[in-house]
């Protein structure tokens, strides 16, 4: 089996890529950079139609993330890699099999997400370009038959998002956390890796990727300080007001889509998943385990 993972030098691709070889698979890693391991293949997806000669199946996993100003260069990105990007890539797949990474940001915020499934809609309502465009995108994916995936607040290993930015908050011993404690679902790595692999013989569709349950928001926060040696006070902000102050702030730090992540319950149901064989096998606990044991371990 030949896989061409896109986005293999980020940090889901890369998972991906490190899975599908130790798997057997030949990886063909496609993106700006080389990736994990395999061949490389450049591939701008901003502005390039990927070359895909060779390859069995599609992992689609290169996407421009964050939470951009209204208007900004960023934004302009995030439309041409996924959207525009994931339109090239799906016509340059030419029948393949593919199985597209999306996020649980297309999800609308408005209506109540204490149990999502994936009939959730996901046409309006998003509070940022990050989760219009990847509904744009996934909505082209769906269209051409392929498998797509939804995680939310992907983790794990090389995470060069969720945690660090959750680190730097962090000020002077206090964290401050928008509204009360909530349910909260969270994707470790490793487990999307697990399903962007048996994704494959999957009915086409759309399919919640999350851990074996969801957390408590502050047990989980406590959890993450604590492995990384952080001591902090968690202060609760009401949450009204502090979408109020979001929705007025120019701080890249203080956003509507920010608050959002942690002041409403969001949990996944991932039972479509676990239906077609699929189960995580990772939770927060075995997966800052791994990290703590990997930075014990000598070179």
């Amino acid at each position: 089996m030949r896989i061409a993972v896109t986005g293999a030098s980020g940090f889901c691709g890369s998972h991906v890529a490190r899975a599908a070889a130790a798997l057997g698979a030949e990886v063909i890693c496609l993106g700006r950079r080389p990736g994990p391991v395999g061949r490389h293949v450049v591939w701008d997806a901003a502005t390039s139609v990927p070359e895909l000669a060779g390859a069995d199946l599609v992992v689609h996993c290169a996407a421009a993330v964050g939470d951009p100003a209204p208007g900004s260069p960023a934004e302009a990105e995030q439309y041409a890699v996924n959207v525009a990007g994931s339109a090239r890539l799906l016509e340059a797949a030419a029948g393949r099999p593919v199985v597209s990474v999306s996020s649980a940001s297309v999800y609308d915020p408005r209506l109540s997400r204490a149990l999502v499934r994936e009939d959730h809609p996901t046409a309006h309502g998003h509070l940022n370009a990050y989760g219009r465009t990847k509904a744009a995108g996934e909505r082209l994916a769906l269209a051409a038959g392929a498998v797509v995936l939804r995680p939310r607040a992907v983790y794990g290993p090389g995470d060069p998002h969720l945690v660090p930015r959750l680190l730097a908050r962090v000020r002077r011993g206090v964290l401050l956390l928008p509204g009360p404690d909530v349910p909260l679902s969270l994707t470790a790595v490793q487990n999307l890796a697990d399903a962007c692999l048996a994704a494959p013989g999957w009915p086409a569709g759309a399919y919640n990727i999350a851990d074996p349950a969801p957390y408590r928001r502050e047990a989980a926060v406590r959890q993450v300080l604590d492995a990384h040696g952080v001591r902090a006070r968690l202060v609760h902000l009401p949450r009204r007001p502090a979408e109020f102050a979001a929705r007025l702030s120019r701080s890249p730090e203080l956003t509507p889509y920010a608050v959002d992540q942690l002041a409403r319950p969001v949990v996944l149901d991932t039972a479509k998943a676990q239906r077609q064989g699929w189960a995580p096998r990772w939770d927060l606990t075995s997966v800052l385990a791994g990290q703590a044991e990997s930075a014990r371990t000598p070179l």
